[in-house]
């Protein structure tokens, strides 16, 4: 009588763990597909400023190669 509680206590913790393990995966799958379909290298709408513009009196490439390496960025 035992071993048939051990074998059925077995089970329920093998479909909890498979249960468990298929909502992961497909919920990892979701995120996923979310992300996928997610444009984040189109133009800006709206009133968009570029940030970084390089002057022509700003610093040489080495001086912002120093800078690069002195701050850590």
């Amino acid at each position: 009588m035992s071993w048939i509680k051990v074998i059925v206590r077995t089970l329920k913790v093998f479909i909890l763990f498979t249960g468990c393990t298929l909502l992961f995966y497909y919920g990892i799958m979701w995120v996923n597909q979310e992300y996928e379909d997610y444009h984040r290298y189109d133009e800006p709408k709206g009133t968009a400023v570029k940030v970084n513009s390089v002057n022509q009196e700003g610093p040489n490439w080495f001086n912002r190669l120093l800078l690069f390496y002195l701050d850590g960025e």
